[in-house]
């Protein structure tokens, strides 16, 4: 009896070194060779541009992954599998949490501001945390965003969230919240654009690599990703001017 509840408790739980923790962005990490996005929180994504504080640009979706690595340091980590997850589905949910701590990252990311409560179906489970962050401005709080949803569904009119926005900057605001031309994030050199074509196939959007024929006449992307995985986890297909990313007959 012992042995088998030895066995499920290892089935339940992965956990690993930080040595061998990779940070995606601000609410995704790869794990002992699994990739969890962490459950009922959504950071901004990797190329996402918010407003500081001074009113300036600010990349807080690079510094959103940053503040996840301190959080980790070099601390070990481990994470409940809660199994597949519901956008992306190579992917699992997870509730995950470094040594030495009984808050999960989860929870301490919403708490400091830098992500938000976020469950599609039901209210998020970290409101307080949330409305904590709010109050305190911390995190991205501090300064003017859109929620991450928003972000990457580029829902130009969507509510402004922050201490630093001002109604009559709205206009100002919201171009650079949703710049014509977004800046790479650094090692980010994959190149993404929405069309309505690629909804054919189930996404939203079309990616593009260094190799495609099609990666330099796009001037003014949409998104910009890391990797391939990443911007196939967002929604985006592999342009078939590529070689090798036409399905086959």
């Amino acid at each position: 009896m012992r042995f088998l509840i030895l066995i499920l408790a290892v089935l339940w739980t992965s956990s690993s070194r930080a040595m061998d923790v990779t940070v995606k962005n601000g609410d995704t990490i790869q794990l002992a060779g699994i990739t969890y996005r962490l459950d009922g929180i959504d950071a901004p994504e990797f190329d996402q541009m918010c407003i500081d504080h001074h009113a300036d640009p600010w990349a807080c979706g690079v510094e959103a992954r940053d503040h996840l690595a301190q959080l980790i340091g070099e601390r070990d980590v481990s994470c409940e599998d809660l199994g597949p997850d519901k956008t992306y589905g190579k992917w699992h949910a997870g509730i995950c949490t470094v040594a030495g701590e009984t808050t999960s990252l989860n929870q301490l990311l919403v708490r400091q501001g830098f992500a938000l409560s976020f469950e599609p179906s039901a209210k998020g489970r970290f409101e307080e945390d949330e409305a904590a962050a709010k109050e305190n401005r911390n995190g991205l709080w501090k300064g003017c965003f859109v929620a991450p949803q928003a972000f990457r569904q580029r829902e130009e009119t969507a509510v402004l969230l922050g201490a630093a926005c001002r109604s009559d900057k709205d206009r100002e605001l919201r171009q650079s919240l949703f710049p014509e031309e977004p800046l790479m994030p650094p090692g980010c050199s994959i190149k993404a654009k929405f069309a309505v074509r690629a909804r054919v196939t189930g996404n939203v959007g079309i990616y593009h690599l260094q190799g495609c024929s099609s990666y330099a006449p796009l001037t003014e992307p949409d998104r910009w990703f890391c990797t391939e995985e990443d911007a196939q986890a967002a929604g985006f297909r592999k342009a078939y001017n590529c070689r090798g990313s036409r399905p086959r007959k």
